[in-house]
């Protein structure tokens, strides 16, 4: 009986845990360690390295900011480098609305801003923006693993004036409330 309670507890506090790491006030900082974009006009592999950091304005939804360095490499042609500097918003659904299991939230994400791809024979620099639907699994109270499939465009100056490429991003984010992160950066002075 003990163990069928104790069971009952811990359950209904990763239930919890999961709704909490999304509440105003709560900040994400991470991102995706590898990105695998799949070009559709030319045979391509991309890896990117994306770090994110946002702030919760309101429950589930957090805005922040994202950096993006990443290499391509194709057939025929030398790689080339991308990069992207811009805002981000993203929207947890609420457990509610759509969620599979209780450490499992899913996600809508966007962003937009200034990036560019150079090398190669291509180069585009100018506008670029991103959305599409992800999932996150917390593994821990606060630290989320995450799948992301998003639209990427890009229309600017170069000599290639737009490009389009879909994108399947995994990563990680940690979900810490405001006063943790304030106590970390006392501790770093």
């Amino acid at each position: 009986m003990k163990k069928l309670l104790l069971s009952a507890v811990a359950f209904a506090t990763m239930a919890l845990a999961a709704q909490a790491q999304t509440q105003k006030g709560y900040y994400i900082i991470g991102g995706s360690i590898a990105a695998i974009n799949g070009n559709t006009t030319e045979k391509s592999f991309k890896f990117n390295l994306s770090p994110k950091a946002a702030w919760f304005i309101q429950d589930n939804f957090a805005l922040g900011g994202e950096v993006r360095f990443g290499v391509d490499a194709g057939r025929g042609r030398g790689p080339s480098f991308n990069y992207f500097v811009g805002p981000m918003a993203r929207y947890y659904f609420g457990e509610d609305q759509v969620s599979l299991v209780k450490q499992t939230r899913f996600f809508g994400e966007a962003n937009a801003g200034v990036g560019g791809t150079n090398g190669g024979g291509n180069s585009t620099n100018g506008f670029e923006g991103g959305i599409g639907p992800g999932l996150a699994y917390f593994v821990t109270e606060n630290v989320a693993l995450e799948l992301l499939a998003k639209a990427n465009f890009i229309t600017g100056a170069g000599n290639k004036s737009a490009a389009f490429a879909p994108s399947l991003n995994l990563g990680f984010q940690i979900h810490l409330p405001g006063s943790k992160l304030k106590q970390v950066r006392d501790d770093m002075r």
